[in-house]
């Protein structure tokens, strides 16, 4: 089924913006080898809480930084998830949930 080209042009406008504010899992990566201990990749994330925690307490002593290099593509996924759905319902487009099996 053929969309109506001003519904083709409004999800590729919402594309657009995700493809703008979406993180890279490899930038994240970057920044917890260079500024890990301090929480840069936990602030490139949006997690300003818990980059400021990082900050101040040297990444739990690295305890907490060397945790995070486990679970930082898990993160990275979710919020880019939850900004391409905040997205896509500010421009009307309700995309279906994924199925689990």
């Amino acid at each position: 089924m053929m969309l109506p080209e001003w519904e083709r042009l409004r999800i590729t406008r919402a594309e657009a913006e995700y493809a703008s504010v979406a993180k890279d899992a490899r930038v994240a990566f970057a920044l917890w080898v260079v500024t890990g201990v301090f929480g840069g990749h936990r602030f490139y994330l949006g997690d300003t809480a818990q980059s400021a925690a990082m900050l101040f307490t040297l990444g739990g002593l690295g305890v907490w930084t060397l945790a995070d290099v486990f679970f930082i593509r898990r993160r990275v996924r979710t919020v880019n998830a939850r900004r391409r759905a905040t997205i896509m319902a500010r421009h009307g487009i309700v995309e279906p949930e994924p199925v689990n099996p």
